[in-house]
């Protein structure tokens, strides 16, 4: 494989500059295709569709991770934030986020950045952080409220 990066929960690709970057795997669990509230059309079309908590690519594969999984547990079924973010079990949001960074890591070559992102609307980050023995190099809150925020985590060499 000839690409470098992989994005593990690429719903839209809402943050990616360029949607289509070649250099990237887009995954995510769905392939669906909305019409939102306010009429606009909402794409989810991994390259890959793959379940973060198992994915299908060999050992150090990946330069660079982007781990963004949804971060609601309470979503209106039918409602446009679940359409476009996607909803955690509320049973077993934990485990399911731990398996995620596992699988993070081992498709993460040693060197190589694990971006994750997480939105703390509904569960605190310290929380989510927790969920793996892998510590961050640095990370960064956005947002207006700063709720959302960026952490950067490196593979070790060994």
């Amino acid at each position: 494989m000839n690409k470098t990066i992989l994005d593990m929960c690429c719903g839209s690709r809402m943050f990616w500059f360029n949607r289509a970057d070649p250099r990237v795997v887009f995954c995510d669990i769905r392939s669906e295709s909305h019409v939102l509230c306010d009429g606009r059309q909402l794409e989810i079309a991994p390259d890959v569709i793959a379940d973060f908590r198992k994915l299908p690519f060999e050992p150090d594969t990946f330069g660079l991770v982007v781990f963004d999984p949804p971060h609601l547990e309470r979503a209106g079924e039918n409602g446009w934030l679940r359409k476009k973010y996607g909803v955690l079990n509320r049973d077993t949001w934990r485990s399911d986020l731990s398996a995620g960074f596992s699988e993070a890591f081992r498709v993460l070559k040693p060197g190589g950045a694990l971006i994750f992102k997480w939105n703390e609307t509904q569960i605190a980050t310290r929380e989510i952080l927790a969920l793996t023995d892998q510590k961050p190099a640095f990370g960064h809150p956005s947002g207006k409220r700063a709720n959302t925020h960026w952490v950067c985590f490196m593979k070790e060499v060994i």
